[in-house]
C-alpha cells in the first residue's frame, strides 16, 4: 500500500509540474543570482561591505566579528601572546593567547588562525566580475585596485601567520584538475613577491585621498603602506631567518637588501607625497599622543577599521576597548581585563633620554611618592598605561594594595583611620591598566546585558608613526643610519623626548615597542626579528604599591612571574610559524606541515 501511495504522489508532482512551467519560469523574489549582484552597483557595494566584514585582520588580527572578534575581548590576543601584557580577570579568562603562551602551541593550532580562502574567493569572484560590472569605468578601475588590495592584504595575513601558503588568484570551479583545487603551499618568498607587486600596482589606480563618504576604504597610500610593511618583513625573514621545506618558509639571505630597499621606497613615497604628518596639535605632550587614537580622520591616519557607537552585538559597529580595559567603575565590577608588564612600562625613557629600569633592589627598599618613582618620563608612558595616581574622569586611581602601620606591619583587609586597606583599583594583577584607546566620556557602567561593543574609537591599521618606523629600520638595514636617525628623531621630538645623537638596530627596535604599544605590532616583529624564541620565553613582572600610614608614601613590591607560578611563558622554535594543522594537512594532502609540529 505504501509504494501505491509514493506512486500516485510522485504522479500528481509530475502533473502540477506539467501544468505550471509557466509558475516554475518565474524568477523567485527572494533570490539574487550572480549575474543580478553585478549589473546593480547597490549590490556591487554590498557585496563589498561583506569582503571587508569577513576580514578579521581589520581588528587587530582577531578572529571575526562578534564574540569571536573585537566586540569582546578577543581584540586584545595579539598582545597578550607577546610580551606587553596579559588578560587579568583571573576567575575568567577566555582569551586564547592565555594558554598557548606558556608553550602550550601545537600542531592542532588554535592561537590567531585565520586560514582565510574563503574570503579569498569571494575577492576573486568579486576582481573577475567587476571589468564587466554595471559600474562606469573609473569606478571599475578603483574598486578593482581595492579588491586587489584586499586580497594583498588577506596573503598578507596569511603568510605572517604560516609562511608559504596556496597562492590562488582566480575563482576555482569543480571541473578545475586535482591539483589545482587541492593545491601545495607556493615558497614564501613568493608570496611576500606577489603581496608587493600587488600593493606597488593597486597603489596607482586607487585615490590619492579617500572622500567622507569612502572612509574606511583604502587609497593610494594605503596600498604603499602595505609594501611598506610586508616588505620590511620580508627583508627581516630573509635577514635572520632560515630557509626550510626548499623555500616554503624562510626566504634566501642575499634578497634581504632587495626586499628593505622596496620597505625604504614605498615608505619614503608616503613621507615624500606630504599627505600625512604626525600628529601634533595638542601643547601637552600626552594628550597630544592619546588624541593619535581618539580624534577620528587625524593627518596620522592612512588607513583604519572604521567603528562608530552602535553596539556591534546588535549589528552595529562598535567595539569593546573601553569596556573591558577601563579602570573600575565598570559595569560588571571588573574592567582592567589588559594589564601591561612592568617590563614594558621600564622601557619608557625619561624625558632626558635616560633609561627608565627602574633600580628594583633600592625601591623596595625605600618609601616612595609616585613622582619619585614615575615621574618625569617620557610623555607616552602616561598616555599608553595608568597605574596608581593617573586620573580618569576626575578622580584619581587608586592601586594600592595593603597600608603599611606605623609598627611596620602590613594590614590588608579593613581599614585604618578612615583608609580601606585596599584601593578601588585591581591589585592584584601587574599595577598597569591600559589607557591607549580609551575614551573617558565612554558609560562603561552600560553593557550588563551584551551591550558592551560601543566604543567608537577607529582602528587605526597604518599610521605615519609605523612609516616612519619602517622607513628607519629599512634605512638602518641598507646603510643609510642618517636618516635612520633622522625618522627617530622625528618620533621622539613628537613624543617630547630627547634626541638620540647616534642610532643602532636596537634603538630603532626599542622606539618601535614604545611607540607602537598596544597596536597589534609587536609579537609579529619578534617573530620577523626571529628574537621571539628569547623575548617571549621571559617570567614577567608586576609592581604593588603598599600605602604608609604615617607618611602618604608607598612601599614598592616588585611581583616576579607575575603570570603565576604554573604559567612559564615559552616561545618555542617551531612557533616562528603557526602550525598549518592537523585538519588543514588532512583535507589536502599537498600541503606539507611547518617544521617542528
Amino acid at each position: 500500500m505504501k509504494k501505491y501511495t509514493l506512486l500516485f504522489i510522485i504522479l500528481g508532482i509530475g502533473i502540477f509540474l506539467a501544468c505550471n512551467k509557466e509558475v516554475l519560469n518565474k524568477k523567485p523574489l527572494n533570490i539574487i543570482s550572480d549575474n543580478d549582484v553585478w549589473k546593480d552597483p547597490a549590490l556591487v557595494n554590498a557585496y563589498l561591505t561583506q569582503i571587508y566584514y569577513d576580514m578579521p585582520w581589520l581588528g587587530n588580527d582577531c578572529s571575526g566579528n562578534g564574540l569571536g572578534g573585537d566586540a569582546a575581548w578577543n581584540f586584545s590576543d595579539i598582545n597578550d601572546v607577546s610580551d606587553e601584557s596579559f588578560p587579568q580577570w583571573r576567575d575568567w579568562n577566555p582569551s586564547s593567547a592565555f594558554k598557548y603562551k606558556y608553550g602550550n602551541l601545537n600542531i592542532n593550532g588554535g592561537l590567531l588562525d585565520w586560514w582565510g580562502y574563503g574570503t579569498i574567493r569571494e575577492i576573486n569572484q568579486f576582481i573577475q566580475n567587476i571589468p564587466n560590472s554595471a559600474l562606469n569605468d573609473n569606478v571599475k578601475k578603483s574598486m578593482l585596485a581595492e579588491g586587489r588590495f584586499l586580497r594583498a592584504f588577506c596573503y598578507f595575513a596569511l603568510v605572517k601567520r604560516y609562511g608559504g601558503v596556496p597562492l590562488i588568484t582566480s575563482v576555482q570551479s569543480e571541473s578545475d584538475p586535482q591539483d589545482s583545487l587541492y593545491p601545495a603551499r607556493a615558497t614564501e618568498q613568493s608570496v611576500y613577491d606577489f603581496i608587493i607587486s600587488e600593493a606597488d600596482g593597486c597603489s596607482v589606480d586607487l585615490p590619492e585621498t579617500v572622500n567622507a563618504d569612502s572612509l574606511g576604504h583604502p587609497s593610494k597610500y594605503a596600498a604603499l603602506a602595505l609594501e611598506s610593511r610586508a616588505a620590511l618583513y620580508a627583508g627581516s625573514i630573509a635577514q635572520f631567518g632560515t630557509v626550510q621545506l626548499n623555500g616554503v618558509v624562510g626566504i634566501p639571505a642575499n634578497l634581504a637588501n632587495d626586499y628593505y630597499q622596496k620597505s625604504y621606497n614605498a615608505s619614503q613615497a608616503i613621507i615624500k607625497s606630504a599627505k600625512y604628518a604626525l600628529y601634533n596639535l595638542d601643547a601637552d605632550k600626552t594628550t597630544n599622543f592619546r588624541n593619535i587614537f581618539l580624534v577620528k580622520n587625524n593627518s596620522e591616519v592612512i588607513f583604519c577599521k572604521k567603528h562608530d557607537a552602535n553596539n556591534e552585538m546588535s549589528g552595529g559597529n562598535g567595539w569593546c576597548v573601553d569596556f573591558f580595559n577601563c579602570p573600575r567603575p565598570q559595569g560588571w565590577g571588573r574592567g582592567l581585563y589588559d594589564q601591561a608588564y612592568l617590563e614594558l612600562a621600564e622601557a619608557f625613557e625619561h624625558i632626558d633620554g635616560s633609561s627608565g629600569k627602574l633600580d628594583r633592589t633600592a625601591v623596595q627598599q625605600n618609601l616612595m611618592t609616585i613622582d619619585q618613582l614615575w615621574g618625569n618620563r617620557d610623555p607616552r608612558f602616561y598616555a599608553t598605561f595608568y597605574t596608581q595616581g593617573s586620573e580618569w574622569k576626575g578622580s584619581t586611581l587608586d592601586f594600592h594594595a595593603g597600608i603599611r602601620l606605623p609598627d611596620g606591619t602590613i594590614q590588608t583587609s579593613g581599614a585604618y583611620n578612615g583608609t580601606a586597606a585596599t584601593g578601588d583599583q585591581d591589585f592584584q594583577g601587574t599595577g598597569f591598566g591600559i589607557l591607549k584607546y580609551l575614551n573617558e566620556s565612554h558609560d562603561n557602567m552600560a553593557g550588563t546585558n551584551s551591550g558592551w561593543a560601543t566604543s567608537a574609537q577607529d582602528w587605526l591599521i597604518f599610521r605615519y608613526a609605523e612609516i616612519l618606523l619602517n622607513d628607519a629600520e629599512a634605512a638602518f638595514e641598507t646603510g643609510n643610519t642618517a636618516q635612520a636617525l633622522i625618522d627617530i628623531n622625528q618620533i621622539r621630538s613628537r613624543a617630547g623626548i630627547a634626541p638620540l645623537t647616534a642610532i643602532t638596530r636596537d634603538t630603532i627596535r626599542h622606539e618601535r615597542r614604545v611607540e607602537l604599544a598596544f597596536e597589534g605590532q609587536r609579537y609579529w616583529d619578534v617573530r620577523r626579528w626571529r628574537t621571539a624564541v628569547t623575548d617571549l620565553s621571559v617570567r614577567w613582572s608586576g609592581i604593588r604599591y603598599i600605602l604608609d600610614a604615617s607618611t602618604g608614601k608607598y612601599q614598592i613590591q616588585i611581583i616576579n612571574n607575575v603570570d603565576g607560578t604554573s604559567n612559564i611563558p615559552q616561545f618555542k622554535q617551531e612557533n616562528y610559524y603557526l602550525p598549518i594543522t592537523i585538519a588543514r594537512t588532512a583535507n589536502n594532502k599537498n600541503l606539507v606541515e611547518n617544521p617542528g609540529y
